[in-house]
């Protein structure tokens, strides 16, 4: 029996699908805490008969060999080269002496060269893994051994083992969260390595865990069984159950801290071991390591057996020859000894295999073994780089591969990570808009800290502005000082004291930037408890009383704080995006006219900005709704919704004060760098986890994003690709294009792809493309038009490009056999190429790399992938190429690359220069290669049709042998190694010449035939120019066998040099040295193996005896010598004169205008007017926050001192440097859109009779079984509200009935600001003053101070009450906390609250309120249908986050977003 959650709980994305898989595999992995002897006894089958253990340990091995398998996996590697099979195979005739026409040992030394020095890499690559696996493996960490815990290795880890984890500590496996010392034994992990974002997420453990596991000899004696799923990749998802002391409690993965996450806030923690090993999520997500070969590889590999066949058909051709001849022979030449050894038939065959070695010169061995010192070579040259070494860090590039570096020059597609590798992980706060000012950054006075007079200032913050401090110190702008007081109150930040100073807990560094910046100018957040927050402003200490916090998420998009400050007036302070703040405003004004303009700036300088509003309540109005808000809180149905009606109606006629722009920081030269490639014809996409505002800001920012691009939605690319499928494959032959001048960009989430790649996740095809969720709109606030992107003016972009949309996709025709998934893949790819940029957000690592197997799968186009963090592994080990950004975020992803790079604009060079560079080398190397063998060996086979068809070689063996390695080695080495065609600076000013390589116009089929015909044209002048100059001269030291053979010799030899020296075009004293060198190589081997005391040595081996010298002193000679190499060079030069007039002539060609059917509509309506402005919001706050605060659970209790597990400061020793792991994966996918605008026409006030009416309406409808279970399966994007592009002041929809424009130019507003509407007061005048707290603090709705050695409550009959109301603190859950006094606030004198006329209730002798236990909140109920502890306690200041009206009961916050 498992009690699973309900469906909310788990993220929609594929929560149908985990259940089915469930179904079928069964929830059959248990796991006993501190039992290792339960888990070795179960063992499973692995190979033939063996077994070995089911639950694996936590040694985890990544590399390729060991000392055994290294020798025999790495020569099956080599030998999947067809090059070494072939060599292999000439070898292997050379060493029969029957047929042998070359000693064997000519190409076995080179072969075992090659071998040896690709085995080398190989070998040191994979000792860089054994060592990062031995300090993975060799973390400490503490088990629980006994009855304590002791420091062990992470390879120690077994399953149920019970850890205890330490803050800043990474999780050693895939754990059970049993308790902390956190408030509720909540638990903070850092998943940056998993999804790129920097905010923290939280964990919990189970009530009963919390309660019960307080003490060491508590948790020896654990006994709990864990029932969960088998090991799997789904690292958003965990189902399971714990059982203990005969009850069942339900785990999802809001209680698991996967293997990776970096404890954060958290002073210790104890988990229990579920997975470890291999068998941890993050480990099935790394995916394995492949084989990496380069396009030119496999042409080659192509080649080879090309070439192969030509050898064998051209043996066969000459061996047939020889047997029609061969009885001929025999009978004129009896006395030669071939007549009576063996038969004609035998003959030949013997005679074949002598020609095939003989031949197999022309696929020289030593051509692949130069190419390796070549790639070494500028391997080499990218770690001297010194344009690619950061100093900062003291990271210079290195190529960790030596074989991929022509690839570089092919790369089509490039795939990065966002966070850490286009952004530096820093939020500046950059500027500001206070009443339409703009107030910018100004240089710091030099040896001047202007922040001197504000002692609690956080030195670290840049920003400074001499004009906004003045104004802020002078405190007479009202609106300035709301302003600083949004910024300081409305956040969920927590703080701490350290060393004397404050230290601020942000869930996101925005809210730590913007908290920051209030704290410089004078308004310091000083702490909070359940229910006050307590501000240093200018000096003053002021204890503000939070009566409602309505936290952000992403349907709202803003967040607000209802407080009733010191004076006793009730302020509601919002902030948020653009688009929601504007609608709310009470009237539009000049500050709102200005404030959007001021918008507009920081959108174009790429700043993710938040609005900031104000409003005072009346007490009346305040009274009415929290009484309404109450009773929302106690729905159980509709819940949700009905608590966003409310606060939609309190956030209503809200006076705008400002706005606030924060930086993301991105690495320098990231939007020169993206700019380049794109020219290059380069497409770059962004893949992250992160949420779509924070990723489409930064797509902005690095303009990958333009304004004038249109975004295309889900929705929009949804129908699309079911057009494209369901039109029976007619648009795969339209070659009809979009105009140019439209460009598109797409932004997907990880739920769209997951739902199109039939290679997902869970490994099942879907039987649709379109998401759940699009059939059904998600709740939309009162008044708010459907959130669509081609509202307004596109509309009619679309309708005249509507027609002709699905041509530009569906270039190549459908293969018949294509499944239907198939089909969407490729029109998915299809459509998101011809997209100018593509950003996938909330993507998983393994989604990643299914990204790039598409691309590769149904385009073949090289793919780069580049990121810094362990979430980027699989996708650089899936791409052809991986480059690792050796950044902050660990080492992972810099192991597993195969190019290390300090910054993403170094990537520029490495590509454009490099890159080009070394394809261009190897290009040329290859073809100069071919075509100078050709044109060297084929004249042995021209000499055979002069030689009765026999094997008999033209030349002297030892040319045969060294022609290739030395007399021609050194030019083509100085080829592959210096050659440039534009110096590195033109390369990066001239991206355009890149796609050559894309193209692969270097070197193709085409160019190959061209050196095999330019080699045998070249053979031919040589060899019958030759024959004809010496035909019957009758001379015996020029007519010849050997002198013939010099002749033929030396033709060849300077035909291929003028050759390569009319190739190079980059002259250096190195090519004048190599072509020098390469003669006297020749010139010395010459004569030492034609002298006479070789010859005396052995004439056999030495026959040529003084062969060269007799040749050269023929004047006749060296002139037919110079006749072949002109008649060569003066044919090749005619030959590319004429091709490249033809090639002119071809290229003028009249361009001819675009129809009009082609063009559509005007370009009029394809682009958006220039002053239409842009929401650069992207707030990375996580939902959620706010719960944990207004209920309690995130506020610490003092220290108990029977708690044996919180005494504990048994610190791990110091650990080395080691790269991290992954960690936990866990996002939701958002909603976003650029191009819409949302209004409300109306606001209608909520009454408890409406609460009821829709609790009652959502219970009776009999279709709301089917509607939840289809909502549960539906994409959490689908159901969030999208983000909507805001317009222009004058392109602005008319406003609602409650703002109506005041038509031309208003006056300057009064210093006090604008008149405010009735039932709201205005903002304080300047000459008002702000009373001491002493005077103003409220004597009726503020809780008496706490002793500073530990918390209490106070009694029953003197909790604070709000408005009258009666609260919910008599409906506790057994597991909810007690409202505590936050204890790490900024310590302050505490001064005495007057209220003479308060009651003053009996307290206790020692005159300190009566506290509670933690006991007298522990109950014997059941946990079995008791699935979110957070969400079952409601409360008078509680949020949850928005839900479909259809939905009983939302998922907590935690819970939501641990379900990517």
């Amino acid at each position: 029996m498992l009690c699973v959650p309900s469906a909310q709980s788990k993220d929609s994305t594929n929560y149908l699908d985990v259940l089915e898989e469930n179904e079928d595999s069964g929830l059959n992995w248990e796991v006993k805490a501190n039992n290792r002897y339960f888990h070795w006894q179960f063992k499973e089958p692995a190979f033939l008969c063996c077994k070995r253990n089911k639950y694996k340990t936590n040694i985890i091995r990544t590399a390729k060999y060991n000392i055994f398998t290294f020798l025999p996996l790495n020569l099956y590697e080599q030998f999947h080269r067809i090059s070494n099979l072939y060599f292999l195979f000439i070898i292997i005739l050379q060493g029969i002496p029957e047929i042998s026409t070359l000693p064997w040992f000519t190409l076995f030394a080179p072969l075992l060269c090659l071998l040896f020095i690709r085995a080398s890499r190989d070998l040191v690559d994979d000792i860089g893994r054994h060592r990062s696996d031995t300090a993975v493996n060799n973390r400490p960490c503490q088990i629980l051994m006994g009855k304590s815990f002791i420091w062990r290795k992470w390879k120690d880890l077994c399953v149920g083992d019970v850890v205890c984890l330490r803050k800043d500590s990474i999780v050693p496996a895939d754990m059970l969260l049993l308790s902390s010392t956190e408030p509720s034994s909540l638990c903070y992990v850092e998943t940056a390595d998993i999804d790129g974002e920097t905010n923290l997420k939280f964990r919990q453990a189970v009530a009963a865990t919390h309660h019960e596991l307080r003490s060491i000899r508590k948790m020896s004696s654990f006994q709990g069984k864990v029932v969960c799923e088998k090991p799997n990749s789904r690292m958003h998802h965990f189902v399971g159950s714990l059982d203990w002391r005969g009850k069942k409690y339900p785990l999802d993965s809001g209680n698991i801290l996967l293997r990776g996450c970096k404890i954060r806030n958290t002073d210790t923690c104890y988990g229990l071991v579920i997975y470890a090993g291999f068998d941890t999520k993050i480990m099935k997500n790394c995916g394995k390591i492949h084989l990496k070969r380069t396009k030119l590889d496999h042409l080659m590999n192509r080649l080879v057996v090309l070439i192969f066949l030509c050898l064998v058909l051209i043996s066969l051709a000459l061996t047939l020859g020889f047997k029609s001849k061969l009885q001929d022979f025999r009978e004129k030449h009896h006395y030669m000894s071939i007549s009576s050894q063996r038969s004609n038939t035998k003959e030949s065959i013997y005679n074949f295999w002598g020609f095939l070695i003989l031949l197999s010169v022309m696929l020289p061995m030593a051509m692949f073994v130069i190419s390796e010192f070549i790639h070494l070579g500028n391997s080499m040259f990218i770690n001297w780089d010194a344009e690619m070494y950061y100093g900062p860090l003291d990271t210079p590039a290195k190529a960790r591969s030596t074989s991929l570096n022509d690839q570089l020059g092919q790369v089509e597609y490039v795939l990065s990570d966002k966070t850490g590798t286009l952004t530096q992980n820093i939020m500046t706060f950059k500027k500001c808009c206070i009443n339409g000012q703009i107030y910018g950054p100004q240089e710091t006075p030099q040896m001047e800290n202007p922040y001197l007079w504000n002692e609690l200032a956080d030195g670290k913050l840049l920003f400074y502005n001499k004009e906004l401090l003045d104004i802020v110190r002078g405190d007479q702008d009202a609106v300035v000082r709301e302003f600083w007081r949004v910024l300081a109150l409305c956040h969920t930040v927590m703080v701490q004291e350290h060393n004397k100073q404050l230290q601020y807990q942000a869930a996101s560094p925005d809210e730590e930037a913007l908290v920051t910046a209030a704290r410089n100018f004078g308004y310091v957040f000083l702490g909070r408890t359940q229910d006050t927050i307590t501000v240093m402003e200018l000096g003053q200490e002021r204890v503000y009383e939070v009566l409602a916090m309505m936290d952000f998420n992403s349907d709202r998009k803003r967040m607000s704080v209802l407080v009733r400050n010191p004076e006793g007036s009730i302020c509601l302070y919002t902030k948020g995006a653009d688009m929601v703040i504007f609608e709310r405003l009470c009237k539009k004004d000049r500050t709102e006219i200005a404030t959007e303009e001021a918008l507009f700036t920081f959108a174009e300088q790429t700043l993710r900005t938040l609005c900031l509003a104000y409003k005072e309540v009346d007490p009346d109005v305040y009274a009415a709704w929290q009484q309404r808000h109450q009773e929302a809180s106690l729905l159980l149905k509709s819940r949700a919704q009905a608590l966003h009606l409310l606060y939609n109606e309190m956030e209503q006629n809200l006076q705008l004060l400002g706005a606030t722009a924060i930086e993301d920081r991105l690495q320098d030269g990231v939007p020169e760098t993206i700019k380049c490639l794109k020219d290059g014809n380069i497409k770059v996409w962004v893949l992250t986890g992160d949420k779509q505002e924070t990723a489409v800001n930064i797509g902005f920012a690095c303009q990958l994003l333009t304004e004038d691009m249109v975004i295309l939605q889900e929705n929009e690319i949804t129908r699309r690709i079911d057009a494209s499928c369901d039109s029976d494959n007619n648009l795969h032959d339209s070659k009809i294009r979009l105009p140019p001048q439209l460009k598109m960009a797409m932004v997907i989430t990880g739920d769209f792809l997951d739902q199109l790649t039939i290679t997902g996740m869970d490994q099942k095809p879907r039987n649709s493309l379109r998401p759940q969720g699009l059939a059904e709109e998600s709740w939309q606030e009162p008044g708010q038009q459907p959130d669509v992107w081609w509202t307004g003016r596109l509309p009619r972009l679309w309708r005249s490009v509507a027609g002709r949309l699905g041509a530009c996709w569906n270039s190549k025709k459908a293969r018949p056999l294509e499944s239907p998934q198939v089909l969407r893949e490729r029109a998915f790819l299809d459509l998101a190429l011809s997209c100018q940029a593509v950003i996938c957000c909330r993507v998983t690592p393994k989604q990643k790399a299914l990204i790039v197997k598409l691309i590769k799968r149904h385009k073949g186009g090289v793919t780069l992938a580049i990121g810094d963090g362990a979430n980027d592994v699989n996708m650089i080990k899936t791409a052809d190429i991986g480059v690792g950004l050796a950044g902050q975020e660990g080492m992972q992803a810099v192991q597993n690359s195969d190019y290390v790079l300090a910054q993403f604009a170094y990537l520029q060079r490495l590509l454009l220069v490099h890159g080009r560079w070394s394809y261009m080398r190897v290009c040329k190397f290859l073809r100069y290669f071919i075509y100078k063998t050709l044109a060297s060996m084929m004249s042995q086979i021209w000499f055979a049709f002069y030689n009765g068809i026999t094997a008999q070689p033209l030349y002297e063996g030892w040319f045969l042998a060294l022609f290739n390695l030395l007399y021609s080695t050194l030019p083509v080495l100085y080829i592959g190694l210096f050659e440039q065609d534009v110096s590195a600076e033109k390369s990066l000013q001239m991206p355009a010449l890149y796609v050559a390589g894309q193209k692969e116009q270097l070197f193709n089929y085409w160019v190959f035939f061209q050196a095999v015909a330019h080699g045998t044209i070249t053979s031919l002048i040589n060899f019958f120019v030759t024959l004809l100059a010496c035909w019957d001269r009758g001379e015996p030291n020029l007519c010849d066998y050997q002198s013939f053979g010099v002749i033929v010799a030396l033709s060849s030899l300077l035909s291929v040099t003028v050759e390569v020296i009319m190739n190079i075009k980059y002259w250096t004293v190195l090519s004048v040295l190599a072509i020098v060198l390469s003669f006297c190589c020749y010139a010395f081997m010459t004569y030492a193996s034609q002298s006479e005391w070789f010859f005396r040595l052995s004439p056999s081996t030495f026959p040529f005896l003084y062969a060269d010298r007799n040749v050269l002193l023929k004047p006749f000679a060296l002139l037919v010598i110079l006749l072949n190499v002109a008649f060569n060079t003066l044919c090749v030069l005619a030959f590319r004169t004429i091709y490249k007039m033809i090639k002119k002539s071809l290229v003028k060609v009249e361009e001819v205008p675009p129809s009009e059917e082609a063009m559509g509509e005007p370009i009029s309506y394809l682009y958006r007017e220039a002053r239409v402005r842009r929401s650069s919001y992207a707030f990375s706050h996580r939902e959620g926050y706010a719960d944990l605060i207004t209920q309690g659970t995130i506020l610490r209790r003092a220290r108990d001192t029977n708690d044996e597990l919180a005494g504990e400061e048994d610190q791990p020793p110091l650990e080395c440097e080691v790269p991290p792991l992954f960690g936990d994966s866990t996002w939701r996918p958002r909603r976003m859109s650029l191009l819409g605008k949302k209004k409300l026409s109306h606001i209608e006030v909520i009454t408890s009779e409406m609460l009821v009416s829709i609790s009652r309406r959502t219970s009776s409808v009999p279709k709301q079984a089917s509607a939840l279970k289809e909502l549960a399966g539906r994409p959490t994007a689908a159901r969030s509200a999208d983000h909507v592009r805001v317009s222009s002041p004058e392109q602005r929809p008319p406003p609602p009935q409650d703002r109506s424009p005041s038509p031309g130019r208003r006056p300057t507003p009064p210093l006090g600001g604008w008149s405010s509407p009735p039932g709201q007061r205005p903002l304080s005048s300047p000459e008002q003053s702000i009373p001491s707290p002493e005077e103003s603090l409220p004597s009726t709705s503020l809780r008496p101070p706490q002793p500073s050695d530990g918390p209490a409550a106070p009694p029953p009959d003197q909790l604070p009450t709000v408005g009258s109301q009666p609260t919910l603190q008599g409906k506790l859950w057994p597991w909810t906390p007690r409202r505590l006094t936050w204890p790490f606030s900024w310590p302050r004198k505490p001064f005495r609250w007057e209220e003479p006329a308060a009651p003053q209730a009996p307290q206790t002798p020692n005159n300190t309120p009566p506290q509670t236990t933690d006991d007298s909140f522990v109950t014997e109920q059941s946990m079995e249908v008791e699935f979110w502890p957070l969400e079952r306690q409601p409360s008078s200041m509680e949020w949850l986050p928005a839900q479909e009206h259809l939905e009983p009961e939302p998922s907590p916050p935690e819970r939501r977003e641990g379900q990517a």
